[in-house]
């Protein structure tokens, strides 16, 4: 991926981490830390992107691949990698002198060739490519040059083998599978002669002459031709040349002997340390050349022919010089992809950061929606459950008040909302509260303040001395003016009930004490009845005789505080009023006593 395009995932990402963490229920200290946050984060990532790109950018020295293509190359672009891969590129005799190192670039009129010096730096060849060229990344595969001509032991093919499958592996990590083929050179007899193209090919140097390759691809158990741009079956080929049938039917043998071979030491390796089919080579081809470079005796190629046959074969010899062909026949089997693939690798990248930020931004505008309605319904229920008629009550007086006070609130902001629009962390198309809005306001209508409590007065203690004469029920002339000033307070509360109780000190008898406070009382409630112009049913008249005294009587001045007749004022709005329109005068209730 191009410094360009892992700097635009970096803002993108930026961008809709700010949108999310405006849409999160968050407070302002919250979301500014948060947003300063996800602005580091994208600075870091911008800085991190650059350094990538000029260290992967800085292994891949221009002046050793100054034949590479540009950008806009579309043929296939192959990894070349293996023991063998030098005589793919191996310099000409003829070449010009002045030209010191081997070109790791060779590009035909099918394809490009790059080298890969050591399989172990494939990942770092790739990467480096790919930083240079991201349009590449759907044109590039990997070519496995394996010559048994060239080892001494079996052990050491295993072991490239083994690494060549796990940084394939190490490829794979950076979400890039790409194509595996093996490639083969079997080296002619000295004595073989080339016959209209049947075996191999003798020119020097020949970078674009045809060559005659035997595939085995991927799937497939018998083997192709693939000669002057035509794909045939061995039986087929072989039958194209009468005059040199002979000749192609022992190359059909020798190629089938070299299949044998790489079943067994070549395949056999590749399946067992690959744990799925991305690792299995699309084809295994062989080509036939004059001359093999760095063929040695006793090679494992030998060793394996000595026990198939037990023949000592002749070593070959013959020269070394020359390029080995480079299987363009073959590249058809590789998938052809136009287009910029880095930019439609990025291009996914962003569309799934947009659905993770929606999926976040949407779950938690519902989940605060939710929470919303849920809140509206409990303040709602709360206010509703409330004993309305309870309103002498002061807690639940108190409780009323304080619901109401929430359903007004409630009120206030769903008001907001619907006049400014909701916040985001409510929207996104999820807000629903707007249904209650008109419930909140309808129960707020309903809503009747509770009438002020009256604080009944305190009682009015009259002195019997000032009444009454000792032991007579019978008001006294001079009384007038008390009872004058108790009558005003009374007058001030309509429709209360009066409660006359009368009270003696503790001389005489129980029975004469009590009638003795409930006639006093009597005579003080029918004054007051008479002068007052007040109904019968407005009073209650008890007496309590010594029972209730409020000072010690045994002093003089204790008897005296106790002989006293009390009127309290009980406020019981529209007692009196309803008792009165009865049929008669009624004894009151719990304070009435009789005469």
């Amino acid at each position: 991926m191009t410094l360009k395009l892992m700097r635009a995932l970096a803002l993108w990402s930026g961008c809709l981490a700010l949108m999310v963490i405006s849409v999160l229920p968050l407070s302002l200290v919250v979301q500014a830390l948060a947003a300063a946050g996800a602005l580091a984060l994208v600075l870091g990532a911008w800085l991190l992107a650059g350094r990538r790109s000029a260290r992967v950018g800085g292994s891949l020295r221009l002046d050793e691949f100054r034949a590479l293509p540009g950008s806009e190359y579309r043929l296939p672009v192959v990894l070349v990698c293996g023991k063998g891969a030098a005589g793919l590129f191996a310099v000409d005799a003829d070449a010009d002198a002045n030209i010191a190192e081997p070109t790791a670039v060779r590009t035909t009129p099918n394809g490009c060739y790059v080298r890969v010096p050591s399989i172990e730096r494939s990942p770092a060849m790739v990467a480096a490519l790919l930083a240079a060229r991201p349009q590449w990344r759907a044109q590039l595969s990997v070519m496995f040059v394996i010559n048994p001509a060239m080892y001494a032991d079996s052990a050491v093919v295993a072991g490239e083998l083994r690494a060549l499958c796990h940084q394939l592996s190490v490829v794979r990590r950076c979400a890039l599978t790409l194509p595996l083929w093996v490639v083969s050179y079997q080296q002619a007899s000295p004595g073989s002669r080339d016959v209209g193209g049947s075996g191999f090919t003798r020119e020097k140097g020949s970078a674009g002459a045809e060559s005659v390759w035997f595939s085995w691809e991927s799937g497939g158990t018998s083997a192709q031709v693939r000669d002057n741009g035509t794909c045939a079956s061995v039986e087929d080929w072989q039958r194209q040349d009468a005059a040199a049938l002979t000749e192609r039917m022992q190359i059909g043998v020798q190629m089938n002997a070299y299949a044998a071979w790489l079943a067994q030491y070549v395949a056999a390796h590749l399946i067992r340390n690959g744990r799925n089919g991305s690792r299995l080579p699309l084809a295994y081809a062989i080509c036939r050349v004059a001359s093999l470079p760095d063929h040695r005796p006793g090679s494992v190629w030998q060793h394996w022919i000595q026990a198939k046959t037990a023949l000592v074969p002749t070593h070959l010899t013959g020269p070394t010089g020359g390029v080995l062909p480079v299987p363009d026949a073959l590249l058809d089997l590789l998938p052809r992809h136009t287009g910029n693939t880095a930019a439609r690798r990025a291009t996914v990248i962003g569309i799934w950061l947009t659905a993770f930020a929606a999926v976040v931004a949407m779950s938690s505008s519902a989940r605060q929606n939710t929470l919303l309605i849920r809140q509206l319904g409990d303040d709602l229920r709360r206010y509703a459950s409330i004993n309305e008629t309870a309103r002498q009550d002061q807690q639940a007086v108190a409780l009323r008040e304080a619901a109401f006070n929430v359903l007004h609130d409630d009120a206030r902001r769903l008001d907001d909302y619907y006049r400014h629009g909701e916040p985001r962390s409510l929207g996104l198309g999820l807000y629903r509260a707007e249904q209650l809005r008109i419930r909140v306001w309808h129960a707020i209508g309903r809503y009747r303040p509770p009438t002020e409590t009256a604080q009944a007065p305190g009682p009015v203690r009259l002195d019997t001395l000032s009444l009454f004469n000792i032991g007579s029920a019978e008001l006294k002339a001079e009384s007038t003016q008390v009872l004058i000033n108790a009558l005003v307070g009374i007058k001030a509360r309509p429709g209360w009930l009066i409660v006359v109780t009368g009270h003696t000190d503790a001389t005489g008898s129980t029975e004469h004490n009590l009638r003795l406070s409930r006639d006093r009382a009597a005579s003080v409630r029918d004054w007051m009845q008479r002068m007052g112009g007040i109904p019968g049913s407005c009073f209650a008249v008890q007496g309590y005789g010594a029972s209730q005294p409020i000072a010690s009587n045994d002093t003089e001045q204790g008897r005296r505080a106790n002989r006293r007749v009390d009127i309290r004022l009980v406020p019981e709005e529209g007692a009196c009023g309803s008792l009165s329109a009865g049929a008669g005068p009624a004894t009151p209730v719990a304070f009435r006593g009789t005469r």
